[in-house]
């Protein structure tokens, strides 16, 4: 074996702790797309490619605020996406490594896929920089938390540019009807995503923004 990783090894083996800090490249081998430069995120969604829209523009309020339904079907493709693939073993091998280690461990990740959780990480012990895909956020204030879990909430995309249809589920089928005509969409800022069990009522005149 390379000496190089065998002190690597000899190094994990010994620690008291891990710090993991994840980017993109995790995603991808899970089989998820990468959106680096215009032609990486064109590459995965090459309809946007014609209407000459970037990722940035795509995931920027401004241009959400216009068309709700129009970015409503980006983002249902990629929750849908993230919610049904599976993470690849080596979370699992970082996370056995975790296990052993007296003191913990924390992520640090730019992902939104939520993946590390999917993997069996502790919530309280993740920090996603860019937020996550699986979270809401009021457009306005709306109670003790403006953050609210997207557990149950169903986007269909069928084969048009624009999402044909939103539902936040039964039990919060009135949020959904404001949620489809109003909804804007930003990034949240960096935070530990805490655990969201509890949905506080919102105003009528207020909407849900994916984080």
């Amino acid at each position: 074996m390379d000496p190089a990783i065998e002190r690597a090894a000899k190094i994990i083996r010994d620690a008291d702790a891990l710090l993991i800090t994840a980017g993109a490249g995790m995603g991808v081998d899970s089989g998820l797309p990468d959106f680096r430069g215009n032609e990486g995120f064109w590459n995965a969604y090459p309809p946007y490619r014609k209407l000459g829209k970037s990722f940035v523009e795509m995931a920027n309020p401004a241009g959400f605020s216009s068309d709700p339904a129009f970015a409503w079907r980006f983002y249902g493709h990629r929750l849908n996406l993230y919610r049904k693939t599976e993470p690849h073993h080596g979370l699992q091998i970082l996370r056995k490594w975790c296990d052993t280690c007296a003191v913990g461990s924390f992520v640090m990740t730019s992902n939104v896929d939520g993946h590390f959780q999917k993997a069996g990480f502790a919530k309280d012990r993740i920090y996603e920089v860019h937020g996550s895909i699986h979270h809401l956020q009021c457009s306005a204030p709306c109670g003790e938390s403006d953050i609210h879990t997207a557990d149950h909430l169903q986007i269909s995309i069928g084969y048009r540019i624009r999402a044909t249809s939103i539902s936040a589920g039964h039990a919060r089928k009135s949020k959904a009807q404001r949620i489809h005509s109003t909804t804007v969409v930003a990034f949240v800022p960096p935070r530990i995503t805490p655990p969201l069990e509890n949905t506080p009522t919102s105003r009528p005149d207020l909407s849900l923004l994916p984080a």
